[in-house]
C-alpha cells in the first residue's frame, strides 16, 4: 500500500473516532448488543425501535415485539457478538447506517451456533435518541482453503 493511501485511511479513522455522531451510535449499539446478551425489556426498550424489522441470517424476521418476546423467553439466547468490522455512514440528517461483520454465538430452540454475519442496520434519531430500527444479515461462507 502507498504511504499516502495509509495515512489518508488512518487519518480518517482517527477523524471518525472523534466524530460525536459516531461515538454516540457506537455507545448505543454497544448498549443494545449488551442488551440482546443479558435482555430486559427495559434495556431493549431503551435501544430498540417500536418500527423495528430484524431480518435474522436464517431468513426469520421479527418485530421489536417477538423479538423481544424470544430473547425474554429464552428462545434465542446470544452467548457472544464479535465485531471485526463496523463503521458508520449518514445518507440523512436523522439517519444512520451501520455495516461490517461479526461473529455470533448464539443458542436457538436449544441449538448452539458459531456463525459468520455480514449485516446492514438502520439507526434513526427519536425524540432526540438513536434507536435500532432495522436488521438485515446473511452468513458468510466458511473460509476457502488455500491451494
Amino acid at each position: 500500500m502507498r504511504p499516502f493511501v495509509l495515512l489518508a485511511l488512518l487519518c480518517s479513522s482517527l477523524f471518525a473516532a472523534d466524530d460525536p455522531k459516531v461515538a454516540a451510535l457506537t455507545a448505543v449499539d454497544d448498549a443494545r448488543v449488551a442488551a440482546m446478551l443479558m435482555p430486559s425489556k427495559v434495556a431493549l426498550d431503551s435501544v430498540l425501535s417500536d418500527d423495528l424489522r430484524y431480518a435474522h441470517s436464517n431468513g426469520k424476521v421479527d418485530t421489536k415485539a417477538s423479538l423481544t418476546a424470544s430473547l425474554l423467553g429464552g428462545e434465542a439466547k446470544y452467548l457472544s457478538y464479535k465485531y471485526s468490522e463496523r463503521s458508520f455512514k449518514f445518507p440523512a440528517p436523522d439517519v444512520a447506517l451501520m455495516a461490517g461483520r461479526l461473529e455470533v454465538q448464539a443458542v436457538v430452540d436449544g441449538v448452539s451456533m458459531t456463525t459468520g454475519i455480514s449485516y446492514l442496520a438502520v439507526w434513526r434519531l427519536e425524540k432526540g435518541q438513536w434507536k435500532f430500527l432495522a436488521w438485515q444479515s446473511c452468513k458468510l461462507p466458511p473460509a476457502t482453503p488455500a491451494k
